[in-house]
């Protein structure tokens, strides 16, 4: 009995930290060259060339995007979606 609640709470325990997700930001720093408030597209120029990013309903800092056009900014995305865009 005791090896059959070892191997529950092991299994358990592995089962439950597969789906706990990795938790990675990707940092993307550089210039708000566009943004598009239909489309939510804002492109930004970086040291490695221009990146468009769409942005989310949910993501922080979308309703004032269109102001930091021209500005240094900061985008941190999660699995290809923007979490946050703010300035750098």
């Amino acid at each position: 009995m005791k090896k059959f609640f070892s191997l529950i709470a092991i299994v358990t325990l592995s089962a439950g930290s597969a789906f706990a997700g990795c938790g990675k930001i990707d940092t993307t720093e550089g210039k708000l060259k566009s943004f598009n408030a239909e489309t939510k597209v804002a492109v930004v120029e970086t040291k490695a060339g221009e990146k468009s990013f769409t942005l989310t309903p949910t993501s922080k800092g979308a309703e004032g995007a269109a102001k930091l056009e021209g500005k240094k900014v900061k985008v941190l995305t999660s699995h290809g979606k923007v979490t946050e865009i703010g300035k750098a």
